[in-house]
């Protein structure tokens, strides 16, 4: 871990463009620069299936290939939310305007590169890519589950200069990604459809590997009888999402520092 946080080891990468051409040469080249040891594959189901678990970024070259492409991204777009990896999409604009609306969770996941761009562009923005990369293994990981994408965007943007933030837009969504993430917190939607989000709580409070971590619910209502029947399922906070992109990081600051120092007070216990 000590090698991969100093870079001294390359990180794995993946990248999907729809054969050799001089685009996605020059992108790989400037993958090689950034420190990445680069695998090409097309953007195909079997070919993505058989390589995407193993890189710790995924970038798609977008061009003609998008609209026959979207099995392919669909499946790329739930490996990134479940697996936190990073994901970069390079393109013109209305490339990328295309493959949101065949792909929407796409636009939450991915950070975006805009054509046109020249070599040393790609360079520098995936080298500060990968150093933010390094980051990401050291600072607390938050997941956010919500069924509103813009929602989901805005938090995510809000509260990533300081944690580490993955996104899942269903109660579905959010057990798979637990079953092989386990986050530091857990910011939860309390009214969503199929399963709403004291649903999603009493079943990661009812299993083992989850039931300690922290959740606090998220909720666009504040009045009395809504607060109180959030209270009622015994999260572990209850943030209003009218709250100003301040007040949001501020209280998940406070949790955060609240629960350090109850865990250092029970670590003096013990060592008394």
């Amino acid at each position: 871990m000590e090698d991969f946080l100093s870079g001294k080891i390359k990180k794995k990468a993946i990248l999907v463009s729809e054969g050799a051409t001089f685009m996605s040469s020059i992108i790989k080249d400037a993958m090689k620069e950034a420190n990445f040891d680069v695998v090409s594959i097309r953007p195909i189901l079997d070919e993505v299936r058989a390589n995407v678990h193993v890189s710790n970024i995924i970038v798609v070259y977008l061009g003609e290939h998008i609209a026959s492409s979207q099995e392919a991204l669909s499946y790329i777009a739930e490996v990134v939310s479940q697996k936190e990896k990073e994901l970069v999409i390079i393109g013109f604009k209305n490339e990328l305007s295309l493959i949101y609306s065949l792909v929407p969770t796409l636009q939450v996941l991915a950070k975006e590169l805009l054509r046109p761009l020249n070599a040393k562009d790609i360079i520098a923005y995936l080298q500060k890519v990968s150093s933010q990369m390094s980051s990401f293994y050291v600072k607390k990981k938050i997941l956010v589950v919500d069924d509103d994408g813009v929602f989901l965007r805005t938090v995510h943007d809000w509260l990533s200069s300081k944690y580490s933030v993955s996104v899942v837009s269903s109660g579905v969504n959010a057990i798979k990604y637990l079953a092989t993430n386990t986050p530091d917190l857990i910011l939860l939607d309390f009214e969503m459809p199929v399963t709403d989000g004291p649903q999603i709580l009493k079943m990661i409070r009812s299993e083992p590997s989850t039931q300690n971590i922290p959740v606090m619910f998220l909720t666009a209502k504040s009045d009395k009888d809504s607060v109180m029947t959030g209270i009622s399922s015994k999260p572990d906070g209850y943030l209003l999402k009218t709250m100003t992109s301040d007040e949001i990081i501020r209280s998940v600051d406070e949790f955060f520092a609240k629960e350090k120092k109850a865990k250092k007070k029970e670590d003096d216990f013990w060592d008394f």
